[in-house]
């Protein structure tokens, strides 16, 4: 039986008037489906993926939550960024785990992006959440844990600080493709919902979903995966399915149809026509 119950209103936020949403959108007794928006990244398809830039463009597009990843430095600091190297997104070379704070604090994570941005560092987890919780949620992926032994418990004692260990409405998620590391998030925040990442369709089976709905709120398959089948299963088994990564209009239509939960795109604006 699932542990938490958390199927109140909490997690879908946002109203979506688009067209092809109310053309695929199941038939209801007059309300409109809700579906919430995520910023993968941030609004990194305008902006520096993981940066303040990208995260306050999201705010400013009225998003419901920004996607964050959540690495840790050499020396301890929980850093906010997606690939385990910071070659591809900074004028550096080398893994995070291997580099100080300082190091990484020195690094341009802008001008890749554009020259707009030069200059855009990388930000820590404790600023992140200072600046944005309680303005918008904060979907945190943590990512690649098995390569920072105790980071569950560096990420818990941020939250633990800021009281945000018992957040209100859902607005603070956490989730990771490592489900063991989930399993320890859910022991060290109990009050905090839970995802689950896959790729995989093994991760769909009857067992499988049993399994995760013991610790996790949300199923958060990539969409290539999700069937309207798929869709019912989760949901059967008292999860949401939040979906990603959108980066085209069509996707987006063909989960809207799919009566998903919760869309994390590089752009909002594909998903809510509002922005």
């Amino acid at each position: 039986m699932k542990k938490k119950t958390l199927l109140g209103a909490g997690f879908a936020l946002a109203l979506l008037f688009s067209p092809f949403h109310q053309a695929c959108a199941p038939e209801t007794t007059g309300d409109l489906r809700k579906m919430d928006t995520v910023a993968h990244r941030g609004a990194s398809g305008y902006a520096p993926e993981n940066t303040i830039a990208a995260f306050d463009k999201a705010l400013d597009m009225k998003v419901d939550y920004i996607e964050i990843d959540v690495q840790r430095s050499k020396d301890g600091e929980l850093v906010v960024m997606h690939d385990n190297k910071v070659d591809r997104t900074t004028n550096g070379t080398g893994y995070i785990k291997d580099l100080t704070f300082e190091q990484l604090r020195s690094l341009d994570a802008g001008s890749w992006k554009g020259e707009q941005f030069t200059g855009e560092k990388i930000a820590t987890f404790g600023e992140v959440l200072d600046r944005y919780h309680g303005k918008i949620g904060i979907l945190i992926e943590l990512k690649s844990p098995e390569l920072y032994p105790g980071i569950e418990e560096s990420v818990a004692q941020e939250l633990i600080e800021r009281n945000l260990d018992h957040p209100q409405n859902e607005k603070i998620i956490i989730q990771s493709f490592n489900f063991e590391s989930m399993k320890k998030i859910d022991a060290l925040l109990p009050n905090v919902p839970i995802g689950v990442l896959t790729t995989s369709k093994a991760h769909t089976t009857e067992q499988a979903l049993d399994d995760f709905a013991t610790y996790a709120d949300y199923f958060n398959p990539i969409y290539g995966i999700v069937t309207e089948d798929l869709v019912n299963q989760v949901h059967s088994h008292g999860m949401k399915i939040s979906t990603w990564t959108v980066r085209s209009h069509e996707s987006a239509e063909f989960l809207f149809s799919m009566n998903v939960d919760a869309i994390i795109t590089d752009f909002p604006d594909y998903v809510d026509p509002r922005n």
